[in-house]
């Protein structure tokens, strides 16, 4: 005899990609399982899980969360919950038929793929598709979004920008008919981080190689040094919040990797602190109608900018019905850009 059906809907969910974020969201999911059950209604099974390294697990009966993570972290391969052998991800997706994909391979600043690829093929095969991924929403946003609209499904990637701070949401559900004019903002939590060490005394070197300690900085960290990753952040929001297609190659770059040690000591003594300030506003003379900008500048303490230290991040947004409004994010981890994950999970269920 079959067991009874759950009295609330249950959906099933695959994960692409398995690093601190796929692993936080997991832990995230055994967390809130209860709480969502309640509010809003709604049972989560989790049939597939594929890792860069690690291999990949497919069960449509569900798979053991605690029993993945504790094997994972253990060093051991993901293949052997799989009651279903997948070749690679593009199968995976197809083998797994879940309600929702959840992606969080590593980014591609240059064409977002391959995760544009994995995205556009699981909202083929009707899924939702929730990610953390710059990449896709920079080079496919439009094509995505227009798939997903046709397909009957949701297409989100809160955790993008600014980990899980609910930046586009709050510009797609909480600002209908506003215009929104620009933007500025601290961004890239890494060269944040660095340029706070560097005014405590520390070398560009050293505080990158803290960043690259605690897991903030990759192995090769030229892509937030040099601002590349501020760029794709840019690119993501013209893109998004102003309607404006822009790729990272169109924003005008300068990193950090020109601020010496005495820069920031020079700028401290009359009280004032390098950032690397992403912007962007509307500009009919610029080529594509907009300014966007990724450059280190001298903040004052009357700046909001000014004592977003460490891993911290600041948006500022102007429309022309609210003026500016600001939104702050403080000392993100994965667990906050798991969070992001997980809101557009629930929203992409619910509508």
């Amino acid at each position: 005899m079959s067991p009874a059906p759950p009295p609330y809907p249950e959906y099933s969910l695959a994960l692409l990609g398995f690093g601190n974020v796929g692993q936080a969201f997991l832990e995230l999911l055994l967390e809130k399982q209860v709480d969502l059950i309640t509010d809003p209604g709604i049972g989560l099974r989790v049939v597939g899980i594929a890792s860069g390294s690690h291999g990949r697990a497919v069960n449509l009966r569900g798979l053991s969360l605690r029993e993945i993570l504790k094997a994972y972290r253990e060093g051991k391969s993901l293949d052997e919950f799989s009651t279903i052998p997948v070749a690679d991800s593009q199968e995976f997706i197809q083998t797994c038929g879940a309600d929702a994909l959840v992606e969080t391979t590593p980014v591609n600043y240059q064409d977002g793929e391959p995760a544009l690829g994995y995205l556009r093929n699981a909202i083929n095969a009707g899924m939702h598709a929730v990610t953390a991924n710059k990449g896709p929403v920079v080079h496919g946003y439009q094509e995505l979004t227009s798939l997903a609209r046709k397909m009957g499904v949701s297409f989100f990637f809160e955790s993008a920008v600014m980990d899980g701070a609910p930046v586009f949401s709050i510009a797609r559900c909480g600002l209908p008919g506003a215009a929104i004019q620009g933007f500025s903002g601290v961004l890239n939590s890494t060269t944040n981080l660095v340029l706070t060490r560097m005014e405590a005394g520390e070398t560009q070197a050293e505080a990158v190689a803290y960043a690259q300690s605690i897991g903030i900085a990759e192995s090769d960290p030229s892509g937030d040094v040099d601002g590349w990753d501020a760029a794709v952040k840019v690119a993501a929001l013209v893109t998004v919040l102003m309607d404006i297609p822009l790729g990272p190659d169109q924003v005008d770059r300068t990193g950090i990797r020109g601020l010496t040690p005495e820069l920031i000591q020079d700028a401290s003594r009359v009280g004032k602190r390098w950032k690397l300030v992403c912007a962007a506003e509307r500009d009919p003379d610029s080529p594509g109608g907009v300014n966007a900008t990724v450059q280190p500048q001298l903040t004052t303490p009357e700046s909001n900018f000014y004592n977003i230290s460490g891993t911290s991040s600041i948006l500022e947004i102007s429309s022309d019905v609210l003026g500016k409004l600001t939104l702050i994010e403080e000392d993100p981890s994965p667990r906050t850009t798991a969070y992001g994950l997980l809101a557009d999970l629930i929203n992409a269920l619910k509508e």
